[in-house]
């Protein structure tokens, strides 16, 4: 099965012009024998894993919190939780599922802990790094209301409750579908989609300015 990886503008106010697309049963297959290999002790293995997987976990963790450097450090402290707690891991489960529990259970510690709202801070740098292509450069005024746009979902998404904000983040930024974000969150397939509908739609009537 393939999914569709979004920019951030595209997801929720509009049609994506740009798609990626990335064969997940076959990374799975690759994660599995990363595993084995690191259970072996081969710690190249879990060099690969990191590489692969610093991005996603770096955005996931901004997205949750809201601020670059906590996120920064959070992902790094989740690749650590990853490699001290290898004996746990089914390799008859998905990584990235396993891995996600670690990494939001430490974004939700860390909101808790600092009794925080997260707020997003972005760029068009961010924006870049996102997408895993872009398209020829638009004029500037171009930019500007996409820039725009995308700032003012952002602060949207920020205000949603966690739960919400999860799921946003999981389907339309990193391109899960209903089951993968069912497993990692380990809630019934009819919850995830009940979340993401009123997700939409708070963001949906929030942003009636923008999308009129």
């Amino acid at each position: 099965m393939k999914n569709v990886y979004l920019t951030p503008g595209q997801s929720v106010l509009n049609k994506p012009e740009t798609y990626v697309y990335i064969d997940k049963e076959e990374k799975t297959d690759e994660d599995r024998e990363l595993i084995l290999q690191l259970k072996r002790g081969k710690m190249k293995a879990f060099r690969k894993l990191v590489e692969k997987y610093k991005k996603p976990a770096f955005f996931i963790a901004l997205g949750l919190v809201g601020n670059r450097e906590d996120a920064y450090d959070i992902s790094q402290e989740a690749f650590t939780r990853v490699y001290t707690s290898l004996g746990r891991f089914n390799p008859q489960h998905k990584f990235f599922s396993w891995f996600y529990a670690i990494l939001s259970n430490l974004c939700k510690n860390h909101l808790r802990s600092r009794e925080i709202r997260g707020r997003y801070i972005r760029s068009v740098d961010d924006d870049a790094e996102m997408s895993s292509q872009t398209n020829p450069a638009p004029g500037p005024d171009v930019l500007m209301e996409r820039n725009e746009r995308s700032l003012r979902l952002w602060e949207e998404i920020s205000e949603l409750p966690l739960e919400f904000k999860e799921i946003i983040i999981l389907k339309h930024f990193q391109g899960y579908s209903y089951k993968e974000i069912s497993q990692m969150l380990n809630i019934p397939l009819g919850s995830v989609m009940s979340r993401l509908y009123y997700a939409r739609k708070k963001l949906k009537d929030n942003l009636k300015d923008i999308l009129t």
